[in-house]
């Protein structure tokens, strides 16, 4: 399936955009849902999003590439990014923009639909993804049991850890000094580094990483 998005010139849309589509299936979603475009399916509901733009993946990338390195040279778990579908939920499907799996996990992921369960999940919000990202996906993330989301905002220079406890996240925001990863043994991220411009070398950040470790 082919979408276009346009403004009432039905010229197509620059600017950022959510758009939900009602009454799917997650068997019409697999089926029809593109390969590239960012899809979600949750409760009946495709969410479809506008083109990233160049700043975010390139937080996307820095992180993507900090944890990769982390995990490889731990030999950990595995890191894996969107627009791979976690089928989270029953009736949700997420494309986070990055995850990472536990060990256990690792041999499940296999296919489209990815059934796993990550240890932590990463979104690097944006303005017209901020609601999603801070309340239905925390929402999702907390009932499907994953321990560690953070949402790093890098319009409000922060992120926000949720950690799961009793059921629910309790979230803790950090602005500045070590985020701390629980669910991925002695991982952790200085909140400086995301929002640096340009953002500083993955090699430094990830050497500092593990020399803290050793």
């Amino acid at each position: 399936m082919k979408i276009m998005v346009v403004n009432e010139r039905k010229e197509l849309l620059r600017e950022p955009y959510v758009v939900r589509l009602g009454g799917w299936t997650l068997d019409r979603y697999l089926a029809e849902a593109p390969e590239h475009p960012r899809w979600e399916f949750a409760r009946g509901e495709v969410v479809m999003y506008s083109p990233a733009t160049a700043e975010h993946q390139d937080m996307v990338r820095f992180l993507l590439r900090l944890l990769d390195g982390y995990c490889e040279a731990k030999r950990w778990g595995k890191v894996l990014m969107g627009p791979a579908a976690v089928q989270v939920l029953p009736d949700v499907v997420r494309e986070p923009d990055l995850f990472v799996l536990p060990p256990e996990e690792v041999s499940k992921a296999t296919g489209v639909l990815l059934e796993v369960r990550p240890a932590l999940v990463v979104e690097v919000t944006s303005p017209s993804t901020r609601t999603i990202d801070l309340k239905e996906k925390a929402e999702d993330y907390a009932l499907a049991g994953i321990p560690e989301y953070w949402a790093v905002d890098p319009e409000r220079k922060e992120v926000l850890v949720h950690r799961l406890r009793g059921g629910e996240y309790e979230v803790e925001r950090s602005a500045a000094g070590r985020v701390e990863c629980r669910s991925v043994p002695g991982l952790w991220v200085e909140a400086g580094w995301l929002f640096r411009d340009p953002l500083p070398p993955v090699a430094e950040c990830l050497q500092a990483i593990l020399k803290a470790g050793s």
